[in-house]
């Protein structure tokens, strides 16, 4: 017989993890928006790639490649990578929640700056392991306060750079000051999702560090600039025993065929990352000016080194404010207090007319 008094329940751990909250695309009542709270491409996805893709689309009956062979083999030939330790994943996410499997557990910590990618909080939780926030710079990468943090029950250190969602960048002497500091059995994760809108010339030294040191795993996706959102692709590049952990614990056929190949064509697509990256950096600047014009509305506006801005409010017009009115005026951008910033939102940059259009209804909203 069985007791009627037990009731199933999932481990403590997991009750305690607050669902990711994705950019919603549409008002409260279901009115379609113009979606600028998800840091999608507004170039939309290469010609090349989708061509790619549909052709792939012809047989879908087959498994995909288990190894992923002729994606790992592209990734490795533009990086100057060794192929047999690049992975993939399910977007760069699956990287994210494969690390914290792999190197943490029930007692361990998994640390990450305060304003983080709100991933990292939850990949701590579903292992068990302790979430641990360490303060921020002006809500950026603090790295003493990153290494003052870490304890004996550290297991994994993320770092986003570019940081989402603030768009802050830490630069390479603080990431190798950050490497430096830490032991060599936690595991440094530096998930560079935005590092494609970094400008010419500009890089952690993120991958330097993965070819070289036994505890550094750097993700990234094909979900930002390259268009490729839906599909949901993301690759690593670790140690040679960092990516075996992570091969024994991952989705087998977590890659689709079609996904495969069209991430190839969009890696070999250089002109349309070109034409994002030249896209992205213009209306940037452009909206930076218009809302910095703002500023006498208690408008600031951090740097941004992504195809988002990050708005700080501290006038009469709150954030929750400006979020409703935008919703009002046909745009969704997004806004973060679960993340501890009521006061912020993040507004991806979209297309000339999006971004114009967004300007002019922040101004009418603070003149109002």
């Amino acid at each position: 017989m069985t007791d009627a008094t037990k009731i199933l329940q999932p481990k403590p751990w997991i009750s305690g993890i607050a669902p990711y909250v994705p950019g919603k695309s549409a008002s409260d009542d279901g009115r379609p928006l113009i979606k600028l709270s998800a840091n999608e491409n507004p170039l939309g996805t290469s010609d090349h790639a989708r061509a790619a893709f549909l052709e792939a689309a012809a047989d879908m009956a087959r498994y995909p490649d288990p190894a992923a062979t002729a994606l790992r083999t592209a990734l490795a030939a533009k990086y100057d990578l060794d192929p047999t330790r690049v992975i993939y994943g399910t977007g760069s996410d699956e990287l994210l929640h494969l690390a914290a499997s792999a190197y943490a557990g029930p007692g361990d910590e998994v640390l990450y700056v305060r304003y983080g990618f709100a991933v990292y909080e939850i990949a701590a939780r579903r292992v068990g392991a302790v979430p641990v926030e360490a303060a921020d710079l002006d809500y950026g990468t603090d790295v003493d306060a990153l290494l003052a943090a870490v304890t004996d029950k550290t297991r994994v250190v993320y770092v986003a750079n570019p940081n989402n969602p603030t768009g802050t960048f830490a630069p390479r002497e603080d990431i190798a000051r950050l490497h430096a500091g830490l032991p060599s059995d936690i595991l440094l994760v530096l998930d560079q999702a935005y590092a494609e809108y970094l400008d010419q010339g500009m890089d952690d030294g993120g991958l330097d560090l993965a070819r070289s040191a036994d505890n550094v795993l750097v993700t990234r996706t094909f979900s930002k600039i390259y268009g490729l959102a839906a599909e949901r692709i993301g690759w690593g590049y670790g140690s040679a025993d960092i990516i075996e952990a992570l091969h024994k614990i991952r989705a087998p056929f977590n890659v689709t065929r079609c996904g495969q190949e069209a991430a190839i064509a969009a890696l070999a697509d250089q002109d349309f990352v070109d034409q994002s990256r030249q896209h992205n950096a213009k209306w940037r600047a452009w909206l930076t000016a218009e809302l910095e014009a703002m500023g006498n509305h208690g408008l600031r506006i951090l740097p941004s080194q992504t195809n988002f801005l990050f708005v700080i409010f501290d006038g009469a017009v709150t954030a929750q404010m400006m979020f409703q009115r935008l919703m009002d005026a046909g745009y969704v951008v997004r806004h973060l207090p679960g993340q501890g910033l009521p006061q912020v939102l993040r507004i991806t940059i979209g297309t000339e007319e999006e971004v114009r259009g967004l300007a002019d209804a922040m101004r009418a909203s603070l003149q109002g």
